[in-house]
């Protein structure tokens, strides 16, 4: 997550199946029942008091009954930090511990969802909330004409507060659906403020009133109820990054309805078996791309009502297609009227007190992830999103910037592994992430988490019981710089085929990663997609069928192609993409804030142009749509076979094997080849299964893909046969043997 997408928040404004989990009438009510569990035990200190038996005590649980020094099997140079290893997992296993003594588990302890905000109950509605710094508390809203000795609320011994607004005489639940709500409480010095419930699920905003969001109480008559089964995330992961809103060609906010009907079946269309959805945490300022956290359960309003939100994720299910989460748990935003920041009229609450606490170049609170409650807010969000919503996956925004006391800010990583296990870490920040971890992995098999690193922590992708931090990806963010970089400063005669197999293969051993081109933060303002970088102007000019194939065209399109194509079959074990690039998406993205105009013009994804048959964005379309399938046909993402073949930079041919496939790439800007020379391993038959020189991509059709090739057994480029190719420039073949 590049900083400049964190843009200062104003305070004026597949697939196996599985069984979703039963709802309960009072979740069939939109919310959750009453808890029997006793009140929340606070920052645990003390003693253990219960459970003495526990298997998390005995070590029974595999997850933690080594010594979290397993990892340095696997990665012999972490052997000196044996010891930073040992007390990290000491530390881990002290929070699952008093987890287990004070509140009877992770399961139940990341429910707080269930116990904290607004539920109804036989007795009427019940709210509950942690505030320790407050002196008074009191529910208020419309329901009460905002009268703030109506609905007073009782603390107990750890800064808890509830109330019990009791049901009408007629039984009827004393809030309407709708409603406005907000806390009030009187702070240490006297002070009356007014917040939103932190644990709102679902929060408005009326412009024409005001920029400050309002909560609202949300209790619909009739509930969307699922029809499908959740999935478990395919091994060969093609993700579609998308962000709602702007999945349009309309310069206006698109909602998650929209989403269903036109963008689901393309990503179905295409074969992409994930989609991951930004800017869904509600967040008060849309230009800063959902960063800027303020409302942790609610889904934003902008694109519609939760259920809406329900809808979209049950109909991907019913596709096969798994739908992750972009889970922002690096900071908050730093909002007061109707974010989180001094809550509970303190410094701190759920944040570090002081400069600790604050994140300069973002202009956003940190949260003290040492702290019980904050735990438990933290670990309840994830459940929330996947127990309310079937979310099958997350990916962690700003993992560098947790992970680190300097966020990462002015400090370049060199690789050297003293940078990652001495006093720069923030070891609550890495165990807490351990915890989201094993929670999430513990409780839904399959579930994956993505971590967004720029740093290359190591083990960051080794599981919790190895020592590791539990991630089963990172993305590996400098394959897109490379691309950009090369585009921006390198002449095409000039491009480095050893560079670009390193950097395609330079991923930590037994640690997987997803792989991109370019995501959103390649197209943010100040830069520009592949396809623009490649064709630029003449994208306005010169993308009709009708007009003349020029060069700049025919070498964007290529490379385009062969960009992608490349990243996709050495990269990782993953591969992602951003919604409409997979199309050659011109521009760039820029959302509406006052240094544009408040215009939307460049927050939509114009997908009217690839439905244009007389558009050239249907040939980029095609191809995109072939590779993916083909990799959901051979599986090479999670295939373990692969050897890169040959690099050579004279003539520009890249080649490699991998999923059962010979991969060969002819890079050169004008020069072709006849009967190019490639080592193969296998002997036998090879025939084309994917060209990029296919005319249904636009290409030249310099490839007969009826011709199939026979291996030679001799030695050569290391590999014990041989085969010959018809090789054309700015072309990829890849093949398939009998």
């Amino acid at each position: 997550m590049a900083g400049k997408k964190k843009s200062s928040t104003k305070t004026k404004a597949q697939d196996k199946p599985v069984s979703l989990p039963p709802a309960s009438d009072d979740a069939a009510n939109g919310a959750a029942p009453a808890s029997s569990s006793p009140a929340p035990q606070g920052n645990f200190e003390g003693p253990p008091t219960k459970n003495p038996a526990s298997s998390y005590l005995t070590g029974s649980d595999p997850e933690i009954s080594g010594d979290g020094t397993d990892v340095i099997k696997s990665d012999g140079y972490l052997e000196p930090h044996r010891e930073y290893f040992g007390q990290r997992f000491a530390h881990f296993k002290r929070w699952v511990r008093d987890i287990e003594l004070s509140e009877g588990g992770i399961e139940k302890f990341s429910r707080g969802y269930e116990d904290f905000g607004l539920h109804i109950t036989p007795a009427g509605v019940r709210y509950r909330e942690w505030a320790p710094g407050a002196r008074e508390a009191s529910l208020v809203g419309d329901f009460n004409n905002w009268d703030v000795a109506a609905n007073p609320m009782a603390r107990n011994d750890y800064g808890v507060w509830e109330v019990v607004v009791p049901n009408g005489a007629d039984g009827q639940v004393p809030i309407p659906h709708g409603s406005h709500i907000k806390v009030t409480f009187v702070t240490s010095n006297g002070q009356r403020v007014y917040r939103l419930p932190a644990w709102s699920r679902y929060v408005t905003q009326d412009l024409s009133k005001s920029p400050i969001y309002e909560a609202v109480f949300y209790n619909p008559p009739q509930r969307y109820k699922f029809k499908h089964q959740r999935v478990v995330p395919s091994d060969d992961l093609c993700i579609y990054e998308a962000h709602v809103g702007i999945s349009s060609p309309e310069g206006r906010v698109a909602t998650f309805k929209e989403f269903t009907q036109n963008v689901l079946p393309m990503i179905k269309d295409l074969g992409y078996n994930a989609v991951q959805l930004m800017a869904v945490m509600e967040h008060a300022y849309y230009a800063s791309f959902g960063y800027q956290v303020t409302s942790f359960f609610a889904p934003s309003s902008r694109y519609g009502e939760p259920d809406d939100l329900r809808e979209l994720l049950d109909t991907a299910h019913g596709m096969g297609i798994a739908v992750f989460l972009d889970v922002v748990h690096s900071h908050a935003c730093n909002n007061v009227d109707d974010g989180l920041n001094q809550f509970d009229g303190t410094d701190h609450c759920y944040f570090h007190e002081g400069e600790r606490g604050r994140h300069e170049l973002w202009n956003s609170r940190l949260f003290n992830y040492g702290h019980h409650e904050v735990t438990r807010f933290l670990l309840s969000n994830l459940r929330y999103w996947i127990e309310e919503f079937g979310f099958d996956g997350f990916r962690f925004d700003g993992v560098t910037s947790m992970m680190y006391k300097h966020h990462g800010i002015a400090y370049g990583f060199s690789g050297h592994y003293d940078e990652y296990f001495t006093g720069n870490t923030d070891e609550e920040a890495v165990v807490y992430l351990m915890l989201a971890n094993y929670m999430c992995h513990k409780l839904y098999p399959g579930f994956v988490t993505i971590a967004e690193d720029v740093s290359g922590m190591p083990a960051l992708c080794r599981p919790v019981h190895e020592g590791g931090v539990g991630f089963d990806y990172r993305l590996t963010m400098s394959v897109p710089d490379m691309w950009i970089k090369m585009l921006k400063e390198t002449r095409d005669e000039d491009w480095d085929m050893t560079h670009i197999a390193h950097q395609l293969t330079n991923r930590r051993y037994q640690e997987r990663a997803i792989t991109y081109c370019e995501s959103h933060d390649q197209a943010l303002v100040g830069d520009k997609t592949l396809a623009f970088w490649l064709m630029d102007k003449q994208m306005y000019t010169h993308m009709s069928d009708l007009t003349p194939l020029t060069p700049v065209v025919d070498r964007g399109i290529a490379l385009h192609k062969l960009i992608r194509l490349v990243t996709c079959g050495l990269g990782g074990e993953g591969y992602l993409t951003f919604e409409g690039n997979e199309f050659g998406h011109p521009e760039w993205l820029d959302f509406p804030r006052e240094g544009n105009g408040s215009s939307f013009h460049y927050a939509r994804r114009q997908f009217n142009l690839v439905h244009d048959e007389m558009l050239r964005y249907k040939y980029l379309y095609r191809f995109d749509r072939a590779m993916v399938r083909l990799e959901r046909r051979f599986h090479w993402l999670s295939a373990h076979d692969q050897w890169v073949t040959l690099k050579h930079n004279d003539d520009k041919v890249l080649a490699f094997e991998r999923g059962g496939l010979a991969w060969i790439f002819n890079f050169h800007p004008c020069n072709s080849y006849a009967d190019y020379r490639i080592g193969v391993a296998w002997a036998g038959k090879y025939t084309v299964v994917l060209c990029s020189d296919d005319p249904e991509f636009l290409g030249h059709g310099r490839v007969d893909p009826a011709v199939e090739h026979f291996s030679t057994p001799m030695e050569w480029n290391g590999r014990p046969n041989y085969i010959q190719v018809y090789l054309p420039a700015r072309t990829a073949i890849v093949l398939q043997h009998d």
